[in-house]
C-alpha cells in the first residue's frame, strides 16, 4: 500500500473535523509530498495536548503519542521546538473543549 502525501492527508483530516464541528488550523504548513504532521489541541482552558506520528519498532505500526501536554503556553513552545528541528512539518491546530482530536478514528490512526 502506497503511502499518502502529508498534504492530502492534511486536507482529508480537516475535512474529518470540519465534519464533527471541531475547529482547525493549518499554522505551520509542511512539505506537501513528504512532510511529518504535528497536532495540537487546545481545550480552551489554559490547556493543550500536542500529538505526532511515532514508529513503533516492536510491532512495525504507527501510532500517534503525546509529544506535550500541560499549559498551553509550555505545549506552543515544544511544538516551536520540533519546528525548528524539522522545517517541513506540518502543524495542525484544533479547539475542542471536549478534548477530540478523532486521531484515533479509522483512516487517522492507521496509516
Amino acid at each position: 500500500m502506497s503511502r499518502l502525501t502529508a498534504d492530502f492527508w492534511v486536507r482529508a483530516y480537516l475535512a474529518r473535523l470540519r465534519l464533527a464541528d471541531i475547529p482547525a488550523f493549518i499554522t505551520a504548513k509542511g512539505d506537501p509530498t513528504a512532510g511529518a504532521v504535528l497536532v495540537k489541541l487546545a481545550t480552551l482552558d489554559g490547556q493543550a495536548k500536542a500529538f505526532q506520528r511515532s514508529f513503533d519498532l516492536m510491532t512495525g505500526n504507527r501510532a500517534w503519542v503525546v509529544l506535550a501536554e500541560g499549559a498551553e503556553a509550555d505545549v506552543d513552545a515544544a511544538v516551536s521546538r520540533q519546528r525548528s528541528f524539522d522545517p517541513d512539518l506540518w502543524v495542525i491546530e484544533l479547539e475542542d473543549r471536549q478534548g477530540r482530536t478523532l486521531l484515533d478514528e479509522p483512516g487517522l490512526s492507521d496509516t
